[in-house]
């Protein structure tokens, strides 16, 4: 058995897109892998016709900066339709040596890879599927324990109940109205006026309106808004907080805030989606979010962290792919739950 840093060539392939990376990597980072980053960028003619390719000639190896060049990985786990045909590609190039992965349903079918994580509110389903409530992503329960046993200075300080606000922005689905922001900011000054410590981060598609009104939200109240400047606190956020507070654009920020146990209270701006309203609805069923109306409510559940397990079966898939084709099996440091 070899292990993972003996010669176990790794890609994360995607198109460069922010949440397809982020859950790529933290993929593998839960199976212990530091993975090289490769990023597709098909041009037209051949983006329109992705996911079902075929690559870009001008991509190809042998190409300069090719995404493709060699050496070919022995694992490549892929997120976003304009890697599709990418991993297709490479599939046949190493002549099956390659154990192809896929984050989300890539709209070809389950043939796309050799493993396929897809989340239950998609309908992909079969025997190389893992579906799961939660999508992967890198909070951790040990990474909230080492945050709440190095607490961040400027969240401890902070009143209780600490209140970690998690305020996504204007999506394909969701838009931020002028009403949604007063009614956003109407509920978190009831929250904050029963004397709770507001913890606010904002995101890149965070409406500068809502930044503004935020930033002078928590000044008015004593609260802590990050504004870029200093480490980001983001884990150290949902670690101290009794209660968060998350806007409905985002499925991954719901996500990572199941792993805390702590209620997650949603706002919903302007808009929505069918798959967002089975996913929530999910998550109701097990206790983990309520709408937020501008009051703290909710108990405590059991952690919810999909990430170990999609680890745990790309493991176990990977090992049986090397012993079919007669290679050394792999030794990978899975994270634990």
């Amino acid at each position: 058995m070899l292990r993972a840093d003996a010669g176990l060539i790794t890609w994360a392939l995607t198109d460069g897109k922010a949440g397809d990376e982020l859950q790529v990597l933290s993929v593998a980072e839960a199976l212990g892998l530091t993975p090289e980053i490769r990023r597709v960028r098909p041009k037209a003619p051949f983006s329109w016709l992705m996911p079902w390719g075929p690559v870009d000639p001008r991509e190809r190896p042998g190409s300069s900066d090719s995404p493709l060049a060699p050496p070919f990985p022995d694992l490549v786990i892929a997120s976003g339709r304009r890697a599709v045909a990418y991993l297709r590609y490479l599939k046949k190039a190493t002549g099956g040596r390659a154990y192809t992965v896929f984050l989300k349903d890539p709209r070809t079918g389950p043939k796309a890879a050799d493993f396929i994580w897809s989340p239950i509110y998609d309908r992909l389903r079969g025997p190389n599927i893992l579906n799961t409530l939660t999508p992967p992503h890198r909070v951790s329960a040990r990474r909230l324990e080492e945050a709440r046993a190095r607490p961040d200075p400027r969240l401890s300080r902070l009143p209780g109940p600490r209140v970690a606000v998690l305020a996504g922005g204007n999506s394909r689905h969701h838009r931020f109205s002028d009403e949604d922001i007063a009614r956003f900011l109407r509920h978190l000054s009831a929250v904050a006026g029963t004397g709770a410590g507001l913890m606010v981060t904002v995101s890149r598609r965070t409406p500068p309106a809502l930044r503004r009104a935020l930033m002078a939200l928590t000044v008015e109240q004593g609260g802590f808004l990050w504004d870029g400047a200093g480490a980001n606190p983001y884990v150290d956020l949902l670690a101290l907080a009794d209660f968060v507070v998350a806007t409905a654009d985002s499925f991954n920020m719901i996500g990572e805030a199941a792993v805390t146990g702590r209620p997650i209270l949603v706002f919903e701006p302007s808009g929505g989606h069918p798959k967002l309203d089975v996913y929530l609805r999910a998550l109701k069923d097990h206790g983990v979010v309520h709408p937020f109306e501008g009051r703290l409510e909710g108990r405590p559940y059991e952690p919810l962290n999909s990430t170990p397990k999609v680890a745990e079966a790309i493991a176990e898939g990977l090992s049986r792919h090397r012993r079919a084709l007669g290679l050394p099996d792999i030794a990978l440091s899975l994270e634990t739950p």
